[in-house]
Parts: structure tokens; sequence; C-alpha cells
């Protein structure tokens, strides 16, 4: 089952138009986050009309290329019949156009842009990390409540300042500006909008955070050559999802994070479109997969799973549809074996 979503505030968002006159500024009310699955306000907006928005949507997907149908598949017989629908906010146009405008925005205004799925649960979400990696014994599993680490190492692990940080998809980076708040130090983001990481660098640039690192590149096929203890993703995999490629994509994604986090590294992923029982069956998928690869590869070996389930956030609302109880977004920690 996808995730429960609210029904759209307004009319879906389309990419937008060329950036607003100097003198324009530009409207809180009048722009929707880009799709009715991602129904989250803006802090920044656009005054385009809804014909505007049909015209730019109806240029973009007349001109992007969809992939036809994979031949592969997951270990699922059938598809789920609640499989997110693809959408334009799979597209890197699309995030492409968006950042042009912010950053024009910026350069004009001062604005940061888009804060995906709002302040608060951003706040929450650098919070909440701090409290996981300082309470970590060691890299332990906290799941378990196992460790056999020492002191010294223990003492080491609740220094966030010896923590390496990546995250991905990272748009305009406030998501690091607040972890370096909490007291992370070796902080990267990476996302494959060239514009999304001009804009994370001047913003970082203006607000005193010169230090963090920003660099152009694709999660599904990136060309870093290092791993992290720590990977954040807040809105990522639900893009990936939307791609019109995406059960195949998200495939790719599971197999490009698990060799980017270390040992006993963590992966915290926020998402609007996938509930924690969703992510935890994702995990679920990936780890058989890849037991049943080696299992061919290394005959005789005991398989291991990649990935296992650490903890979840609590905090954010939850309500009642249907007789389901959901929360409009889901955060869940998984360590990696």
């Amino acid at each position: 089952m996808a995730g429960v979503r609210w029904p759209p505030e307004d009319s879906d968002l389309f990419p937008s138009r060329p950036p607003p006159a100097a003198t324009e500024m530009v409207s809180d009310d009048d722009r929707s986050v880009a799709a009715d699955s991602w129904s989250i306000k803006s802090d920044y907006g656009s005054t385009l009309d809804d014909e505007q928005r049909h015209a730019d949507a109806a240029e973009i997907l007349s001109v992007s290329t969809f992939p036809a149908a994979s031949d592969s598949s997951s270990d699922k017989e059938d598809s789920d019949a609640n499989e997110a629908e693809p959408s334009i906010l799979g597209l890197q146009s699309y995030w492409d156009a968006t950042y042009a405008e912010d950053l024009v925005n910026f350069h004009e205004h001062g604005h940061a842009g888009e804060i995906w799925f709002g302040v608060e649960v951003m706040d929450v979400v650098a919070s909440w990390t701090k409290n996981l990696c300082t309470n970590m014994v060691g890299g332990g599993n906290l799941a378990n409540g196992s460790s056999n680490k020492s002191e010294s190492k223990d003492k080491a692990c609740g220094d966030l300042s010896k923590w390496s940080v990546l995250d991905i998809g990272t748009g305009n980076g406030l998501l690091l500006q607040e972890l370096a708040k909490q007291g992370f130090s070796d902080l990267t983001g990476i996302d494959y909008s060239e514009k999304a990481i001009n804009l994370a660098r001047n913003l970082a640039e203006r607000d005193g955070f010169s230090s963090i690192k920003f660099l152009v590149d694709d999660v599904l096929g990136t060309k870093l050559d290092r791993k992290f203890q720590l990977i954040v993703d807040k809105g990522t995999f639900d893009a990936v999802g939307l791609h019109p490629d995406g059960p195949v994509k998200r495939m790719v994604y599971w197999e490009a994070v698990s060799n980017l986090v270390t040992a006993c590294g963590l992966l915290v992923i926020t998402s609007c479109n996938n509930t924690k029982d969703e992510l935890l069956a994702e995990v679920d998928d990936f780890n058989k997969r890849i037991r049943s690869k080696n299992l061919v590869q290394y005959p005789g070996t005991e398989p291991t799973d990649v990935f296992q389930y650490l903890d979840h956030v609590c905090t954010y609302p939850t309500f009642v549809f249907g007789g389901v109880e959901g929360s409009h977004v889901s955060t869940v920690a998984f360590i990696r074996k």
C-alpha cells in the first residue's frame, strides 16, 4: 500500500515560468508543492496561474523521453496497485527548472527556496538524527542493544564532529546547515541538479557554513570514491520512485546507497510517499535480493542482511483514514551490517 496522502490543497504544481522581475515579490499563497503526494506548502512561491502551469507541464513532458517499461522485476510477482504514479517530480528537467528559479529568487530577494516537508520536519530530522548518533554505542546496534566496542571508541562515536555525513539529493542544502548546528562538521551534499548545488553553495556561504562541501553527483550513478558513516535522504527516495521507471530505479537506489555507507553506519530516510512499514518492506526486499545473489556467488556461506531497522521518528502527527492510522511524513533509520 502506498503511503497515506493528503488531498491536494491547490492544483498540481507544474514547472515554473521564467523568474519574476526584480520588483515582483513572490507570494506565499500562490504555490503548492509539486504534486498532490507532496502537498506541503512552500515558504516561497510563484505567481504562476493554472493556465501557465499546464502549458509549462505540456512543454516539459513533450520533450521528455520516458523509458519503456523495464524487463527487470522485484521479488513481487504483481505490481502494487497503489504504486506511486509517475510524475514530473521524477524528472531531472523539473528540478533543474525549479532550482533555476530558486537561484534567481535568492540573488534578487535573498530567499532560500523550498524547504521540502517544511521547517518543522527538517528541525525534527536534524535533532532526532543528532540524538540517534550520540546514543550509538561505538557503532553498535541500538535495535538489539549489543556492543563490544571499547570505551574510547564509544566516546569517539558520541563526538558528532567525527561523523562523516552525506546528504543525497541535498537541494538547497539547508538540512546540512541544521546538522552543522547540531554539531556535525564533516558534511557533504550531492545533487544531480547543478542549479541546486549552486544555490546550496550560495546559501551556505551567506549563512556562515562555507565548510560544507557540495558536489554535482547523481546517487544512482555516483562518482564518489569514499564511504560515509551517516547518510541522510529527505525526499530523494520519493523522487526516485516517481520516475517513469521508478521500480527499477528504486532497486538501483538501494544498491548505490549500500555502497556509500560504512559498516555499522546509518541511513536515515525521510519520506512522504512511503510509510515506515513500506520502507521496511523495501529494505527487506533488497536484503532478500542480496542474500539470493550471494548464495549463488558464494555457495556454502551464511547469507547476511545488508541493512537492519534501527529506529524511527515517533513524534510526527498521525491521523486515521479508512480505519488505518498513518503519518504525513515518515523518518526511518537503518544500520549497515
